[in-house]
């Protein structure tokens, strides 16, 4: 099975300049809880289809997770135009992420 989680290589001034909307999730491939919410995640980004979703592989010592304030995994952050438009932490259910999404409409 492929990695779904990349060792990402851009920087946070990098994110925050990107345009449009864009879901980060960080996480890691070998970690439960973000096996468990990837049916979730991917279901409901089925509606949002025009979303920019970047999987970002985290931890020790990876800095943007830690400038993003990631403590669980997964972590969805949702960026419009590089700011912060919500978030949702280890999501269980499609309604969740959905609520997350429509923030962005």
């Amino acid at each position: 099975m492929p990695a779904l989680y990349q060792a990402c290589a851009k920087i946070r001034s990098e994110l925050d300049a990107l345009p449009g909307d864009v879901l980060l999730q960080f996480g890691v491939d070998w970690c439960g809880h973000c096996q468990a919410a990837e049916p979730a995640i991917a279901q409901a980004l089925k509606t949002f289809s025009r979303l920019s979703h970047l999987r970002i592989e985290d931890g020790a010592g990876r800095p943007l997770g830690r400038s993003f304030r990631v403590k669980l995994w997964p972590t969805l952050v949702l960026l419009r135009d590089g700011q912060e438009m919500g978030r949702l932490v280890r999501p269980t259910q499609e309604a969740q992420v959905l609520a997350l999404l429509r923030a962005v409409g």
